[in-house]
């Protein structure tokens, strides 16, 4: 399922328009991005936990050439599975 996958489901239990449907699955993207983007977690009852996870600067090699590399420090996001969609996936 992508996006476009969503907004049919969205608008299939809400009705009115796809464009709005498709306005409120952008909406709960941009909460979610932007609370990851202050810091903070997102944490969904019976889904999962969007958190933001620190990565240390490190030297990598490139497999082409075999140079070293220096990995800048970032911040990446992370997402584990809460107990409930683990059990349903199963």
């Amino acid at each position: 399922m992508n996006k476009q996958g969503l907004v049919d489901v969205v608008h299939a239990k809400l009705g009115g328009t796809k464009v709005a449907a498709e306005g409120v699955v952008d909406s709960i993207f941009e909460a979610i991005i932007s609370s990851l983007k202050k810091g903070d977690d997102v944490s969904i009852a019976g889904f999962g936990i969007f958190a933001v996870k620190a990565r240390a600067a490190r030297t990598a090699r490139n497999p082409r050439t075999g140079e070293t590399v220096e990995v800048k420090a970032m911040k990446v996001p992370k997402f584990r599975a809460a107990k409930a969609l683990k059990d349903a996936v199963k």
